[in-house]
């Protein structure tokens, strides 16, 4: 595979650009190697500069329900640009966003839009925080939620890839306010809770979290932690930046049947381009401003090209009940066929998958947590990787992230990336 073009380009950016990237989930530093640039996506497919064609999975790293560049979503956003780009004032179509958004995750009465899911998250917090008066959160480690200061304490994602879950430049007065519990262990939240009384004014978790590979948090223990927010008063937050409308229609809190405080998206609610929202509970949501005193602000938030391409890929998912359906069966005969593969090659690698979300761990133990994804054989991972880019397959460079399926994936794109699975596989064990 000639990559000569994607080399250069590398060599030359890093020049002028952090790492070369501007997201590190991007570089190769995990997996080992350079990260490949791309020119193009169609359908299930993305080609990189040099020509080269490959089964793509990570679809922006979730959005892509619908594949690449999907005509409907298309159209959408020629015919928004042909009215402007941006106004900095408001649009019906922001309107038309949020009724769509509160009809499909019923827990969202109101709703802010912003630029990002870091944005979303960020602001969901300091939201918490006003509406009860403390100053104190939770978060469990290993959950990945945006690179606001105080989530970036044992973060997921980028930060776990890179070995850096406390980064530096983050300062002891937000880490003291962060708690850290450990995912699905219930016992570390009562205590928490108990040593911490009265103080903490939230609790956010990823319901299935995807940055540390994809772990489903139990149904009792979901039950459990929102028992305990009731009887405290902390407001539950959910991060569905991954989760809202992958997974199922109503995201996570669907699958769970738990109506979170308040909840955060991205992601595919932008039909690809930058965007986020949060929104819950209507006497939280008026303590933001203009209607109350908590503070947040965005001059392009519900830009006009995010709304018409977020309401053409939200329709879609309203209005054609089959999206779910095709996507579980797409994925469960993917997980079927590297199942098979492992017990070909005699292998019991955990493998973890909620819909069309999967990760395949290169440990033999039973991924539950962030202690147990550590497991992992980090050195493994790369070997597969660039086994599987050799062969046309293009997987998230790091261990500690979700694989995508997307409706547009064909059965000759799946039964292509099971045979090459097995192939990496062989090659490498």
């Amino acid at each position: 595979m000639n990559i000569d073009k994607s080399e250069k380009l590398f060599e030359v950016a890093k020049k002028y650009i952090p790492g070369g990237v501007n997201s590190p989930v991007r570089a190769f530093k995990s997996v080992g190697g350079n990260p490949i640039f791309m020119s193009k996506g169609h359908d299930s497919k993305l080609i990189d500069v040099d020509g080269n064609e490959y089964i793509d999975y990570i679809g922006s790293w979730g959005p892509h329900l619908f594949g690449h560049n999907p005509p409907f979503i298309k159209e959408a956003l020629i015919k928004a640009i042909e009215s402007g780009t941006s106004f900095g004032a408001p649009t019906e179509i922001e309107i038309e966003m949020a009724i769509l958004l509160r009809e499909l995750v019923p827990s969202m009465e109101m709703v802010r839009m912003v630029n990002s899911g870091t944005e979303a998250t960020m602001s969901a917090i300091r939201v918490a925080r006003g509406f009860t008066g403390r100053e104190k959160f939770i978060k469990f480690e290993g959950c990945y939620h945006g690179h606001a200061d105080h989530f970036l304490i044992k973060a997921g994602s980028g930060a776990l890839t890179l070995g850096v879950p406390t980064s530096p430049g983050v300062t002891k007065g937000n880490a003291a306010d962060t708690l850290l519990a450990d995912y699905n262990d219930i016992d570390s939240i009562k205590k928490l809770v108990a040593s911490n009384k009265g103080e903490i004014a939230a609790i956010i978790i990823e319901p299935i979290a995807g940055n540390m590979g994809v772990v489903k948090a139990s149904d009792e223990f979901m039950k459990e932690l929102r028992n305990i927010c009731d009887e405290e008063g902390i407001v539950l937050i959910f991060d569905e930046v991954m989760t809202g409308f992958r997974v199922a229609k109503g995201g996570a809190q669907e699958i769970f049947g738990i109506k979170p405080d308040l909840s955060t998206f991205g992601k595919i609610i932008g039909g690809g381009l930058p965007v986020g929202a949060f929104g819950g509970k209507k006497e939280i949501m008026e303590k933001i401003a203009p209607s109350g005193p908590v503070y947040q602000a965005g001059t392009l938030s519900g830009n006009p090209l995010a709304m018409a391409a977020g309401l053409a890929a939200l329709s879609h998912i309203k209005n054609d009940p089959s999206v779910y359906t095709i996507l579980e069966e797409k994925s469960k005969f993917l997980a079927d066929g590297f199942a098979d593969n492992l017990k070909r090659l005699g292998k019991r690698f955990a493998m973890n998958r909620i819909g069309s979300m999967m990760c395949m761990f290169f440990t033999e133990e039973p991924v539950t947590d962030f202690k147990s994804a550590l497991k992992s054989d980090t050195e493994l991972y790369g070997k597969f990787f660039h086994a599987m880019l050799d062969r046309g397959v293009y997987l998230a460079p790091a261990q500690f992230e979700a694989l995508f399926v997307s409706t547009a994936h064909s059965t000759d794109d799946l039964e292509n990336t099971i045979k090459a699975h097995y192939e990496s596989l062989k090659e490498i064990i």
